[in-house]
């Protein structure tokens, strides 16, 4: 009889520290719907020099600050971003939306709805630059 190796039947606490682990933690989507409806106020931010980039660089879809203008631009090519955004195309959950689940009422599928892009930029007639929609 050759030499085999043990099996391991236990998992130990690891799942448990992976499910309670914060540090990697983004915003909600529907924290995020939020933050859209008001893009001013998380744009134009004053200088955080705690912050990457002193919070003058942020992705506004994924919550994220970057370093200087090339990164967040790298950032809006990336394939995490495109998936953040088609995510955000559906309407935010609502507790409507819940009772119905729950047996108190018939269901309505959830709506697409526009999310504005904040790498692309165009000019408006008075000159000044807004978000366009997807």
């Amino acid at each position: 009889m050759g030499r085999y190796r043990r099996k391991k039947m236990h998992k130990g606490d690891k799942p448990l520290k992976e499910k309670y682990r914060t540090r990697h933690r983004t915003r909600d989507l529907d924290q995020i719907h939020g933050d859209l409806k008001s893009p001013d106020s998380l744009l134009k931010q004053e200088v955080d020099l705690d912050k990457p980039g002193a919070a003058q660089f942020y992705c506004l879809t994924c919550a994220k600050y970057f370093i200087n203008d090339k990164a967040l631009t790298d950032h809006f090519k990336s394939k995490p971003h495109k998936r953040r955004m088609k995510a955000l195309e559906t309407e935010p959950y609502t507790q409507e939306e819940a009772d119905r689940a729950g047996g108190m009422g018939s269901y309505v599928a959830p709506k697409k709805i526009e999310v504005l892009v904040q790498g692309a930029k165009t000019v408006d007639k008075e000159g000044d630059e807004i978000m366009k929609p997807v």
